[in-house]
């Protein structure tokens, strides 16, 4: 059982919020739609300090009280990070203590991305390990390996993210994700993809990305359009 703060991800798929610009505003928003979890992109909201990050966890506890996955996102897959590792990794090491879930890549130093699982567990947070492939769908063998490899490392919530290039790409996708034996994300990028967004929880993803204003992932719906959807079908 993996479970996001108080949303117990074995009893339904999640739907998350992703918060880029005036957090407060996008998480009100975000709230009223029915999102179920926030996502907060430090990245794209151009905090580069622990002591500015406490404050915002701080004031969306307060103001929106929805669980929290903190997130620092590289360039390579698909953030604006601009400063250095070191700082990075220990932005998320310190606000751990005041969020739900970290968000690390599969692609981190292999010893900072350690060191952020072992430190999230340790304080029983859960651990959401990611790959993104801006360029298109790696094979049904590659995809199976890996999520493999997330696992392996730690992660609790493995995400897989790539860009479908054909109709058979989201179809290898949602296949994966039928067949995946832990918790698994499974987006299938560009609006090839974007109906998975909706669809894949139907084959057993445990989140779904949306977003309030303007999509920062190729394909990304609003919290509105996911949860009217899915509605339907879930």
């Amino acid at each position: 059982m993996v479970k996001i703060g108080g949303f117990d991800l074995s009893k339904g798929a999640a739907v998350v919020a992703v918060i880029s610009h005036s957090p407060l505003e996008q998480a009100k928003a975000a709230r009223l739609q029915g999102a179920d979890i926030l996502e907060i992109r430090l990245d794209l909201l151009g905090i580069e300090d622990t002591k500015s990050t406490l404050e915002l966890l701080a004031s969306l506890k307060s103001e929106v009280d929805l669980p929290c996955i903190a997130t620092n996102r590289v360039p390579s897959d698909g953030g604006k990070w601009e400063g250095n590792e070191e700082d990075r990794i220990q932005i998320l090491l310190d606000v751990l203590p005041f969020v739900d879930a970290l968000d690390v890549e599969l692609a981190a130093p292999t010893d900072s991305r350690e060191k952020i699982i072992k430190s999230a567990h340790e304080l029983g947070k859960t651990v959401i390990v990611s790959h993104h492939d801006f360029n298109g769908t790696p094979s049904f063998e590659k995809m199976q390996s890996i999520l493999g490899m997330i696992w392996k490392c730690g992660g609790d919530i493995a995400k897989f993210a790539a860009k479908a290039n054909s109709p058979a790409d989201t179809i290898n996708l949602l296949q994966v994700t039928h067949e995946a034996t832990k918790p698994v994300c499974m987006i299938s990028m560009g609006d090839l993809g974007k109906h998975t967004r909706v669809i894949a929880p139907l084959y057993g993803s445990v989140l779904t990305y949306g977003v309030v204003g303007e999509a920062v992932a190729p394909g990304q719906l609003s919290i509105a359009e996911l949860k009217r959807t899915m509605k339907v079908l879930l």
